[in-house]
Formats: structure tokens, C-alpha cells, sequence
């Protein structure tokens, strides 16, 4: 629901402040005050083209900015956020939501959204869900065939919501099944390429029988094979040195590293209960030609492990490792990554072999889905055609009280593929005259005669396509007397469940609304500035008089306009 909009600098609109509320709010003013600028500003707010020759001559800008009240979490809630912009919570679950928009005496245009800069293709998102505008030169909210069929859906009621949505999942499902399907058939004869190939691969590496870190374990030994001879000699000098193999007799003939700490450790022995300070070296030194004597022991094992005939242990590791590189590179490029190729392509080779019974389970399943879709398809339309002539005769009896009383509508629908939404296609047709030929509700009415239409189409389709604000521009256009009447009570009742705002030039239509602005114009002899105000008891009634006869001072009709509020007030 639209709060407020403030103008500034449009057209003839120097400066104004629209308050709105619920209910149906009656723009009325004299010819040329500025009506259509308000039908203007607030087609700025919901993003439509901008025009620097609306900006009011000399001002640098036109400014229009409209408070809304929206739910708090919802599309549109969302679609603020995703733009950056920010909402304020109000009590009930609601949040008011401000945009806004500038135009530049150049052309250039901005657009806010919550408080946030975002292109003007945002406020036209928004504005799809906020407002429906019917205007002579206006697109219509029904023009496409898409939301023709969506509305009288919503009008078909529950029944048909259950079966639509029970038709949608059957054809889900169908739909993902025939996917599926259709590739297993297109790709049948590259599948079974693919699982020969794998059958194969894995029979290749089945027969090599590979372990996980194998080639690395090949790698460490064929260089310790390679390199045997310098490796023992190595060892061997070691040895040497850290303990030799003779027998020495004389601790000072003795070279190698043990016999060095031993005799060091011995000499200090004898003289060390005379200096406690050398009783840790001592020991130290014990712990050293233990250390030794380990290493020792280990290089002499190490060099009992070094196989002599190390030769022919080389040549068939070298063998292996080559038929391992053979499998890295052909599966690899490691050799645990073959064996993951080898565990994983079982499973997708127990895929590939069940193509063929797959298919043939598929079909069955698809043949299934499909007779269900088209039965539930079938009583889909049953219940279309059902809803579409109750829709008909209702809006052609409300356009019989709109001063159209030789229009008829009609709904046709045509069998088209099966889609998410069934086989109809719907089109929504006015005859506006007996003897000539249906046509598409766009093309079949004259611009007052559209807004009629639109508003009787509207009248019926409240209770089950509620939207929050319909604008209707000069929906009375051409018409008065009782066929005026006859509108502002369809607007009132309209307006039982969405708010309303209606530019009209009628007392008899100004009269049912809740709320009535009057856009007043007035002139310094150079430049005509229009305002806008809310009017009130007799305020309201002189207002009503002028639009009846032209003068708010006329007696008879300052009572005729009486008349008619009260009329409306005892009505409603």
C-alpha cells in the first residue's frame, strides 16, 4: 500500500505532498492542474522511461519519492535487500519501504531503493508486485498470454490449485525421467565404447597388481642397488674408523674413534676420585664409547644387509618399476592414483553395464508419468473451461453496468503441447459490439472503454488475485448519470481488498472514495504551480460542485453534491 508520494519539480508541479491511504482515493482538480503529472510521478517510481521535458521549467530536477507499506518478509522485502536497500519495521509483521527517483533538466536519471542507489530496472521489479496501473494509453497487467492463463487460474479456486499442483509434480517427474532417458539412448553406443575401454584398463592393471607406494619403495631400492659397491666401502671406512677390527695391546697404537674414548675415559678413571669435578666427564665419556660402540654394531649390520648379488635383484626391479610407469602414465600419473582409477572404475563399470536394463526401466517409468500427466492435463481443462465461463458471464455482467452494456467477453482456449502449467492456452477476448469480431482485450475497447474493462475484469478477479494498489486514469471517461454511479461503487468495492486511487473528472465516481485529493492550480501571471490537498467535509462538497457544474458556489449543486455523498456513504 502506497503511504505517500512528494513531487517536485514535474510538469506543472512546483511542489506537493500526496498522504494516501487504505481504501479508494478519489484526484480530482480542474482541466490542465497537474492530474496527469501525479499518474506521471508515480510511473517513475515503478521505472518507466524517464523524460527531461517532464522536469518543470526552471528547475535543475524532478524528484519523486513514495512511502510504501509492505510485508516484512516477502519478494519484495527480498528483492530490497538483494539491491542494498533497507526497510523499517512497523508493528504487524509490516515495513515501509521508500523509493525514489530524479530526473535532470539533461535527461539523466537515479533511482533509490531503501535508502540505496540501484538501477531503475529495480524499481520496475518492485513496482510489478506493488502497483497495477490502468490508464487510456497504459499497458494492461493481462496483456500476455501468460497472465491471462495465470489469472483465470487463480480464479478456478482450489479445486484446480490441488490439480495443478499435483500435475506439476507428475510432470516433473516426467519430464527428468525423459532427460535421463534420452541421453542413456543417445549415448548408448559411446557408453558401451566407454565400458570396453574400462574393462579392459582394469583388467591391465588387475594383472600388474600395483601397491600403493610401491614405486616409491622400487625407487629408494634400485638407488641403493645402483650405488651397492660405493655404499660398502663407505661403510666400511666408517667402521674403520669409529672401531677397528685388530686386537691392539698398546691403547696408544690404536686409531679409531672407541679405542680413543676408551683409553681418554680409563685415564681419567684413575684421578678422578681426587676432583669430583671430573666425575661427569667421565661419565660422559662412558656414554659416548657406548654410543660408539652401537654404531659400530650397526654399520656392521648394515653392511651384512648389503647382498652381493645385488645384480640380478636390480634388473628385476628395474622391470617392474618400467611396468609401473607404464600404468602411471597411461592411468596415473602416480601409481596410487592407478589404483584409485582401478576402485572407482568398478563401480562406474557396474553403471555402464546396467545401461541397457536402465532403459528399458525407464521407458517403462516414462510411459507411466506421461499417461498421468495427460489424464491430470485432461481435468485441468475441464476445470478451465469451467472457471473461464463463470469468469466471462461475470465481467460481461459487470461491463452491462459500466455503460457497456452490448460488450461481451469471452475466454478462448486452444490446445497447446503439454507444459508445466498443462495443454491450454487462454486468451481473453472482447466483443464490444453484437455482430463484430472478438478481439484481444488490448485491441477490442477504446482507451475509456479499455479502463472499464480492466476495472470490471478487476472487480471480479479481487477475491481470488488480490493485488495492494490499482491506479485507474479517467476509468470513467465517456460515460455519466448512472453509468458513473455504477463505477464509483465497483471502484469502493475494489477497494474492500486493495487500495485504490482513481484520477476522474466525476462526482458521481469522486463521491464513493474514502479519501479525496484535489489538485489545485493556481498562477502568477508567468508560471502555473500546482498543489495537492486532502478535503474535508464542505471543502469536499464545493469540490464535488464544481466538478458538477463548475462553480463551487452553485446551490443546486452544492445539494446534488450532497446527495451524492450521501448516497455513497449509505451505499457503502
Amino acid at each position: 500500500m502506497i503511504e505517500e508520494i512528494s513531487i517536485r519539480g514535474l510538469g506543472v508541479i512546483a511542489e506537493a505532498r500526496l498522504p494516501l491511504g487504505r481504501g479508494f482515493t478519489a484526484l480530482t482538480g480542474e482541466t490542465g492542474a497537474g492530474k496527469t503529472m501525479v499518474v506521471t510521478a508515480l510511473g517513475l517510481l515503478l521505472g518507466e522511461r524517464s523524460d527531461a521535458g517532464a522536469v518543470r521549467l526552471g528547475s535543475a530536477q524532478a524528484v519523486v519519492e513514495g512511502h510504501w507499506e509492505v510485508e516484512e518478509s516477502g519478494p519484495v522485502a527480498d528483492r530490497v535487500r538483494d539491491a542494498g536497500g533497507e526497510l523499517d519495521a512497523v508493528p504487524g509483521g509490516r515495513a515501509q519501504l521508500v523509493l525514489s527517483r530524479s530526473v535532470s533538466s539533461e535527461g539523466r536519471s537515479r533511482a533509490t531503493v531503501g535508502g540505496r542507489a540501484a538501477p531503475v530496472g529495480v524499481l520496475a521489479e518492485i513496482g510489478e508486485q506493488l502497483v497495477v496501473v490502468h490508464g487510456q494509453s497504459e499497458q494492461i497487467r493481462l496483456r500476455s498470454a501468460a497472465a491471462q492463463r495465470e489469472a483465470l487460474d487463480r480464479f478456478a479456486g482450489s479445486e484446480f490449485a490441488a490439480v495443478l499442483g499435483d500435475y506439476q509434480e507428475v510432470f516433473r517427474r516426467w519430464q527428468t525421467q525423459q532427460g535421463e532417458l534420452d541421453v542413456l539412448v543417445a549415448e548408448r553406443d559411446r557408453r558401451s565404447r566407454e565400458a570396453e575401454e574400462l574393462r579392459l584398463a582394469m583388467d591391465e592393471i588387475e594383472a600388474a597388481a600395483p601397491r600403493r607406494g610401491e614405486d616409491v619403495e622400487l625407487a629408494e631400492r634400485s638407488e641403493r642397488l645402483t650405488n651397492a659397491e660405493d655404499l660398502r666401502l663407505a661403510a666400511i671406512e666408517a667402521q674403520e674408523a669409529v672401531s677397528s677390527q685388530f686386537d691392539s695391546a698398546s691403547t696408544a697404537d690404536a686409531g679409531d674413534a672407541l679405542s680413543r674414548v676408551d683409553s681418554a675415559r680409563r685415564s681419567l678413571e684413575r684421578v678422578a676420585g681426587h676432583d669430583p669435578e671430573l666425575v661427569p666427564i667421565v661419565e660422559a665419556l662412558a656414554d659416548a664409547s657406548f654410543a660408539l660402540g652401537e654404531v659400530s654394531s650397526r654399520l656392521a649390520s648394515y653392511l651384512g644387509s648389503l647382498d652381493a648379488d645385488g645384480g640380478r635383484e636390480l634388473e628385476g626391479i628395474q622391470e617392474r618399476r618400467a611396468a609401473l610407469s607404464a600404468l602411471a602414465r597411461r592411468y596415473g600419473p602416480t601409481i596410487d592414483e592407478v589404483i584409485d582409477y582401478l576402485e572407482s572404475g568398478s563401480s562406474r563399470l557396474v553403471e555402464l553395464d546396467s545401461d541397457a536394463d536402465r532403459i528399458l526401466e525407464l521407458g517403462d517409468e516414462v510411459a507411466a508419468a506421461r499417461r498421468r500427466a495427460e489424464e491430470l492435463a485432461k481435468r485441468l481443462s475441464e476445470l478451465r473451461h469451467a472457471a473461464a465461463e463463470r469468469l466471462a458471464a461475470e465481467v460481461t455482467e459487470e461491463l452491462g453496468a459500466l455503460a457497456m452494456p452490448d460488450a461481451r467477453l469471452s475466454i478462448e482456449m486452444t490446445e497447446r503441447e503439454l507444459g508445466l502449467t498443462g495443454g491450454d492456452a487462454v486468451a481473453i477476448l472482447l466483443q464490444p459490439h453484437p455482430g463484430s469480431e472478438p478481439r484481444p482485450i488490448a485491441r477490442g475497447a477504446s482507451g475509456g472503454e479499455l479502463s472499464r474493462v480492466m476495472l470490471a475484469i478487476e472487480v471480479v478477479l479481487a477475491s481470488t488475485d488480490p493485488v495492494p494498489t490499482f491506479v485507474f486514469d479517467e476509468v470513467d471517461a465517456g460515460v455519466g448519470g448512472a453509468s458513473a454511479t455504477e463505477i464509483g461503487r465497483r471502484l469502493a468495492r475494489l477497494a474492500q481488498s486493495s487500495q485504490v486511487i482513481v484520477v476522474t473528472h466525476l462526482a458521481q465516481v469522486a463521491a464513493y472514495a474514502t479519501h479525496h485529493l484535489v489538485v489545485e492550480k493556481a498562477s502568477d501571471g508567468s508560471i502555473t504551480a500546482s498543489s495537492v490537498r486532502l478535503v474535508h467535509g464542505e471543502e469536499r462538497t464545493a469540490e464535488m460542485a464544481r466538478m458538477l457544474s463548475g462553480s463551487p458556489d452553485s446551490e443546486s449543486a452544492l445539494a446534488h453534491a450532497r446527495e451524492l455523498l450521501d448516497n455513497a456513504h449509505r451505499v457503502g
